[in-house]
């Protein structure tokens, strides 16, 4: 037999539930795109364990997880600073929307096309001996980095990035970010790492290092000094690549088989899809 309903639900509670679920949306919109998502999922796993722990009766560590959770508020305030900036900058512009945008999709022609743009424009500019930093963005968002720059949302090709980093241009400092097959912004500000490096290296090869350290992106360098071009990944930078050599490191991560059939031939490796964007991934 149903149990009846002790609290009669009312037109206001309906209301309360979607203004509630509004500012909740919002809220995941915001912070989409940015590195804040790994933080949220961090604390959903934490939230989880606790539950877990006063289920299964674990009072060690529930008793040592409701220590952490004082500290989580004001560690909230510190971790999203710039995400809980944004926020109240929009609601006071009334930017704060009820869709959030949509990635493009990037099948398997789009990728070939835009790693041999950007191994070519690297190339180029390696030849020249002209400095640029160019940042491919992967699973973690860098709508945080984008906004330290100038926005562009123009499609990659060999002369628009060639263009960026011509010398006394307006955004030839700081580095540019590729967001599928768009250039996102230029004239980013990266986050420089703090491990001792080679004197040889300079603030493009520490800044690339930096944000490959923080996030799963994957960044070029082409060295102002000697026109070298570098690949880094996860901390790690390899320098001395050519451009054959950037197009099979790039299409490997995409997981892309080859440049053109019986061109370049790249062995299959299991690494995780470079655009989250292509179709079917």
């Amino acid at each position: 037999m149903p149990l009846p309903l002790t609290f009669p639900l009312r037109i206001w509670d309906l209301v309360d539930i979607l203004v509630v679920a509004f500012i909740i949306y919002n809220l995941l919109m915001l912070i989409r795109g940015t590195r804040a998502v790994q933080l949220v999922a961090g604390l959903a796993v934490l939230f989880g364990v606790y539950v877990v722990s006063r289920l299964l009766g674990l009072y060690t560590l529930q008793w040592l997880l409701s220590y952490v959770g004082i500290v989580v508020p004001i560690a909230l305030l510190v971790l999203f600073q710039p995400e809980m900036r944004r926020m109240l900058e929009q609601i006071g512009r009334g930017g704060v929307s009820l869709f959030g945008l949509t990635p493009h999709g990037l099948d398997r022609e789009a990728a070939i096309r835009l790693i041999n743009d950007v191994a070519r424009a690297a190339r180029v500019l390696g030849s020249r001996k002209i400095g640029a930093l160019i940042v491919l963005e992967r699973q973690i968002g860098l709508e945080d980095v984008i906004e330290t720059g100038i926005r562009i949302d123009g499609i990659v090709t060999t002369q628009l990035l060639i263009n960026v980093f011509f010398p006394n241009s307006p955004l030839h400092d700081g580095a540019l970010i590729v967001r599928g097959n768009r250039v996102a912004a230029a004239g980013c500000l990266l986050p420089l790492t703090e491990r001792p490096l080679s004197r040889a290296l300079g603030t493009r090869h520490r800044a690339a290092i930096g944000i490959t350290e923080e996030t799963d992106a994957v960044a070029v360098v082409v060295s102002e000094e000697t026109g070298t071009v570098s690949l880094a990944r996860e901390g790690r930078l390899r320098r001395g690549v050519t451009e054959e050599e950037l197009k099979v490191a790039l299409l490997a991560l995409a997981g892309s088989p080859s440049i053109r059939p019986g061109v370049l031939h790249v062995p299959p490796l299991r690494v995780p899809a470079f655009w989250p964007w292509r179709k079917g991934a």
